[in-house]
């Protein structure tokens, strides 16, 4: 056999073997190639100015590159691994290293490339729908094209040229450091199998629940006002960050192995083929794989926290753009709602207007709350609200001893719970007025032109208003003091009048608002971002379940000749399959529970800051999340039972 004949088998074998390798590789270079593509595409420059697409998508190629480069750099250093008997025996026959270097780069050179440019090809074809998809969720009016660019294709070679040369030399370094005798053991040394637990394990796997617990507690007390200034919030989260990270490696280091162990206990030792074949195998591999699944499981919190938080963002965009303002069109200047309301008029749009007087006036609201108000809080420690008449609201009927408040958002409601009972003081220029709370509203009935911080508005009986308004401090008032609002009789006339708005340039003004340009703008620069993190954590998930599927073809190959003995004891393909299967809910299920459950409790803490909609968005990304992840544990199993049954 020549070297030629020596390198086809060779790779004949890595590419049954490295399927999935092949496959992750190629899926990395088409989506690499479709951003670059589209970060050159000429319909980008068609977008609308308000949604800076290629610099978003500029940044998501880098750290596209990044995580690629992990997955193919660590991929390597293990499939090198394994095939360390394969290089000491090319030394035994008499092969130099540099030879031995050469025939690998000469496999690998084939593979690499050769997946490269199907990556391209594919990369290309799926361009223009990567395209329509961005323009769909970001609304943008635009026609994509299939686009070929040039420089995304010398971008594309450079990079995954660069990262080759990089594998290249990992290879050449082991191979050079690597003598005859540690060549066999390399594999043998890769998986650490600790026999018996240590004190200090059980300690570690304690120490591991316990702080990923306190992490949970405190993420969920981060909002309600007990860390109520900048530096404790930055605190708090950094401890929270560390808290679970270094939880979650205890947990993996010991805590896993520390339960399983307590189970073997409780039955004494006598455990049946499934839990030979998942629990004692989980107990002695876990620890050695800690780092990995530490890393594997934060990245992927990550993942699905962040694309939880920009789908929620996206999803509730309508309701979100409702608490501004509570008309179609809002406005704070008469001569700009004349010549708006004459421009629909001219365009036959029916409408109805409203135009509502505001004061504003200082209140004490410490009597109906236990939050901390000082970063709410004027100098005097006061806080400053807009205030009308219960007679510009139909919905309130007031006495001249009661106050409501209305407008509030869930955000400052998580930080300042507003339940009462109790009474508020108004405090004017010269007077004080004190009236009793009568409760919040959620809706909206003034623009936000009006309010500090997204306070809400207080609302009294007309009297009162009128004793305020008398009283009012001049230093705190509003330019304006009128609230003109325009809602449509007939709503899908509606971007044909947002049309005619923003062709009058009242937008630009501070204070004049449209709900429906409102909405746009936050659906496109949520949906980029969305779009952006959405392919960035599928890329992630692809890579990481490649890993984990990796991890478990070494560990069956190990495991061959146990399964053969127990083959050869009576064992069935069928008894071993349920133990294998059982192992397989383990190694990728423990990972994503653990993920899950820190994205719900990061989502949990903050999510009010990013929308009106929690549960639905957040299940939908978790539910797709876990459909996929569990892709690669189902082909885990399934090689799994390749391996079993070659095993006889």
């Amino acid at each position: 056999m020549n070297i030629n004949q020596l390198i086809w088998r060779n790779l004949k074998k890595n590419l049954k073997n490295y399927y999935l390798y092949v496959f992750a590789l190629i899926f990395s270079v088409a989506l690499y190639f479709a951003f670059v593509t589209l970060q050159y595409d000429p319909a980008m420059e068609e977008a609308k100015s308000g949604v800076k697409g290629a610099a978003g998508v500029r940044a998501a190629s880098v750290l596209l590159v990044a995580i690629v480069s992990v997955f193919l750099l660590y991929a390597n250093n293990l499939f090198i691994k394994r095939r360390s008997q394969e290089i000491g025996l090319f030394q035994l026959i008499g092969m130099t290293k540099n030879r031995i270097f050469r025939i690998l780069s000469m496999e690998n050179l084939t593979i690499y490339f050769g997946s490269l440019l199907i990556g391209i090809a594919v990369g290309f074809s799926i361009s223009k729908l990567i395209t329509m998809s961005l323009f769909k969720i970001t609304g943008i009016e635009a026609v994509a094209n299939l686009h070929f660019s040039s420089q995304a294709l010398v971008q594309t070679l450079l990079v995954f040229t660069a990262i080759y040369l990089l594998i290249m030399l990992m290879n050449y370094l082991f191979i050079r450091r690597q003598s005859i005798l540690s060549l066999f053991r390399v594999t043998s040394r890769t998986e650490g199998k600790v026999k018996r637990i240590s004190i200090f394990e059980i300690l570690m796997g304690i120490l591991g629940i316990g702080l990923i617990l306190a992490g949970y507690y405190v993420s969920s007390k981060l909002f309600d006002g007990d860390f109520n200034s900048i530096t404790k919030l930055y605190m708090v989260m950094i401890f929270i960050l560390g808290s679970v990270i270094i939880g979650t490696y205890f947990f993996y280091k010991g805590s896993v192995r520390f339960v399983a162990n307590l189970i073997r206990k409780n039955k004494g030792g006598y455990l049946n083929i499934n839990e030979v074949l998942s629990l004692s195998s989980i107990m002695f591999r876990m620890k050695s794989n800690a780092m990995l699944l530490t890393i594997i499981t934060t990245v992927s919190a990550l993942a699905i926290g962040l694309l939880s938080l920009t789908y929620i963002s996206y999803y509730s965009a309508e309701k979100s753009a409702e608490t501004m303002s509570p008309d179609d069109f809002s406005l704070i200047s008469q001569d700009d709602a004349e010549a708006f309301t004459k421009r629909l008029a001219e365009n036959d749009i029916g409408f109805n207007e409203k135009t509502t007087e505001v004061v504003i006036a200082d209140v004490n609201i410490e009597d109906i709350t236990e939050a901390n108000l000082d970063n709410f809080s004027t100098d005097n420690g006061l806080m400053t609200v807009p205030v009308i008449s219960d007679e510009e609201v139909e919905e309130f009927d007031l006495t001249e001893n009661e106050s409501l408040f209305t407008g509030y958002n869930d955000a400052l409601q998580k930080m300042i719970d507003l339940d009462g009972p109790g009474s508020v003081t108004f405090h004017g220029k010269t007077e004080d007025i004190s009236l009793q709370y009568a409760g919040l509203a959620k809706d909206k009935v003034i623009s936000n032109y009006f309010t500090v911080g997204g306070l809400p508005t207080a609302v009294v009986d007309k009297a009162i208003y009128q004793r305020l308004k008398d009283d009012a401090n001049p230093e705190i008032q509003t330019e304006s003091k009128h609230y003109i609002g325009i809602t449509l009789k007939d709503e899908a006339k509606i971007e044909e009048a947002n049309n005619i708005f923003q062709s009058m340039k009242m937008s630009e003004e501070f204070g004049n608002y449209s709900l429906y340009q409102s909405t746009l703008n936050q659906k496109q620069n949520m949906g980029l971002i969305m779009f952006i993190v959405g392919f960035l954590g599928l890329t992630f998930l692809v890579t990481s379940g490649c890993i984990l599927y990796f991890k478990q073809m070494g560990e069956s190959e190990e495991e061959k000749p146990s399964y053969t003995i127990l083959r050869k004891l009576g064992f069935t393909r069928k008894d071993l399959a349920k133990g294998i299967r059982g192992k397989q809910i383990f190694n990728f299920g423990i990972p994503l529970v653990v993920g899950l459950l820190h994205s719900y409790f990061a989502v949990q803490s903050g999510w009010f800051l990013f929308g009106t909609e929690l549960w639905t968005p957040m299940f939908i990304v978790m539910g797709l999340y876990t459909a996929l992840y569990s892709i690669f544990g189902f082909l885990s199993f399934l090689y799994y039972k390749k391996i079993i049954r070659e095993s006889l």
